[in-house]
């Protein structure tokens, strides 16, 4: 019995090794330049470019040819580093990506100091503490959205910016 067990352990433990070294020695040059133009999005996770995340609408750049100017949070800037990258034309933020720049705002008087914004939002625009009001720095703010679908009371809203 015991003998059965530590050959089983043996296989899995060989095979796990060798599929480790393969993915390694085997990995495409397209998961590294993913990872550039990943690292060059300003991961906020919004999905307003049309993916679940920064990764993903990455991965879709590189594999699937998509379009470098989809990123609202991301603007002009990070198109034309996208571009430089890739060796593409710049080219300005997609009209249904560039809404002026919107922003949350947060109604004060309606706020309860849950927290349960300034825990959703990816880049820290929102302060405040426990049980007390909080605000946004709208200089921080990417417009993503994401505090305004946790907001229990409703008090958020996205307005453009002056």
């Amino acid at each position: 019995m015991i003998t059965a067990i530590v050959t089983i352990a043996l296989i899995a433990l060989l095979a796990g090794l060798a599929l480790s070294y393969a993915s390694r020695s085997l990995a495409s040059e397209s998961d590294g330049l993913i990872e550039q133009v990943n690292a060059l999005l300003p991961q906020t996770q919004c999905a307003q470019c049309g993916y679940p995340g920064c990764r993903p609408y990455a991965a879709a750049i590189i594999e699937d040819d998509a379009p470098i100017n989809l990123c609202p949070p991301g603007g002009d800037n990070t198109v034309r580093r996208l571009a430089d990258l890739l060796g593409k034309n710049i080219v300005p933020l997609a009209e249904e990506a560039r809404h002026g720049h919107i922003v949350a705002v947060i109604d004060e008087s309606r706020c309860i100091g849950c927290t349960h914004c300034r825990t959703a939002c990816p880049v820290d625009a929102i302060v405040g503490a426990h049980q007390l009001m909080h605000t946004i720095i709208e200089s921080e703010c990417t417009g993503c959205e994401l505090c305004v679908i946790r907001c229990p009371v409703d008090c958020i809203s996205m307005q453009s910016s002056a």
